[in-house]
């Protein structure tokens, strides 16, 4: 575990649970409505488009593409040592789905908005914080 960055873990609950535990089997999940196939993001118990509520957890690729960032210099907490790169991404197979995140095995001068990146996983517990890398 020394080896893992600090995490400020979130509180699991039986609304979210697909997202923050899918890692272990490798997938990053979403709500999905069954009656318009709408992904939803952050879990809700109802489609925002056409307010269903057969809502149901589903598994994406985990490509993305980086929509925005910011590099922090600041030592906020111990074992999360600056430089890294906070960002929001854009899932692939509904870009206005978007996550905050860590950009992660990449240097921070190769990071460039629009670049690809595809999910990975580091576990902490029993959660799975999806982070994403540069794309294959």
């Amino acid at each position: 575990m020394a080896d893992k960055p600090f995490r400020v873990l979130p509180r699991v609950t039986p609304e979210n649970e697909h997202f923050w535990r899918g890692g272990r089997q490798g997938e990053l999940r979403f709500l999905r409505c069954r009656a318009c196939a709408c992904y939803i993001h952050p879990p809700a118990p109802l489609c925002p488009r056409c307010l269903s509520r057969d809502v149901a957890p589903e598994a994406v690729s985990g490509r993305a593409r980086l929509a925005t960032y910011t590099v922090n210099h600041q030592p906020w907490y111990p074992g999360l040592d600056p430089p890294y790169v906070i960002a929001i991404v854009e899932i692939e197979e509904q870009p206005d789905v978007r996550l905050m995140t860590n950009i992660v095995n990449c240097e921070v001068d190769r990071v460039e908005i629009g670049m690809r990146v595809s999910v990975t996983f580091e576990e902490h517990e029993d959660v799975w914080i999806p982070l994403f890398e540069p794309a294959s």
